[in-house]
């Protein structure tokens, strides 16, 4: 056995460094690949009817990201995209975004804004997204007169922001060429 690293035999170094690198190698890893391909929702969705668009449909996303967003299938696969490079935080709150605009009730209008508040905007949110002092100082004197607007200077923002980085890097992918064959 294996006693004090002076005495360690060659063949149990090697075993060490085996083991290590197999360790961080899970840890870096999902548990199974089916954990890999099937993304778990927190809670239960309601699932959007989505229809593959068309290679034509799918080419015009390339010069705007509002065509994707406003196609289910496009927000989609633009979502699952951004959750494999663990960055769909700013995608996930234009969305909550947008839900929050068609909110009609003073109520569930400002449970709903503390609800994005707490997930996106407040520093060391869960979710934090990436926006400047300002446009989160804007978007906070916002929210004391609640209305359907309070978050669009940080919506705006995000939007720039996804389109500048993210959609590019979604027009790079596979999951996106495959989409345009």
């Amino acid at each position: 056995m294996c006693k004090g690293l002076a005495a360690l035999p060659h063949t149990c170094l090697e075993r060490a460094k085996e083991i290590k690198t197999k360790l961080g190698t899970l840890l870096q890893k999902p548990d199974t690949v089916i954990d890999f391909i099937i993304q778990y929702p927190e809670k239960p969705e309601k699932q959007i009817k989505t229809t593959k668009p068309s290679a034509d449909e799918a080419v015009q996303w390339k010069d705007s990201l509002e065509k994707l967003l406003q196609n289910s299938y496009g927000r989609s696969a633009f979502q699952s995209f951004l959750k494999m490079e663990f960055s769909e935080e700013n995608v996930d709150f234009w969305i909550a975004c947008e839900e929050f605009k068609k909110t009609k009730s003073p109520t569930k209008m400002a449970l709903k804004a503390k609800k994005i508040y707490e997930e996106f905007i407040q520093t060391e949110a869960p979710r934090e997204v990436n926006i400047d002092h300002f446009t989160k100082a804007v978007t906070m004197k916002n929210l004391v007169e609640l209305s359907s607007s309070s978050f669009d200077l940080a919506q705006k923002k995000i939007f720039a922001l996804m389109e500048k980085d993210s959609l590019p890097r979604f027009i790079r992918s596979e999951v996106y060429q495959e989409l345009v064959k």
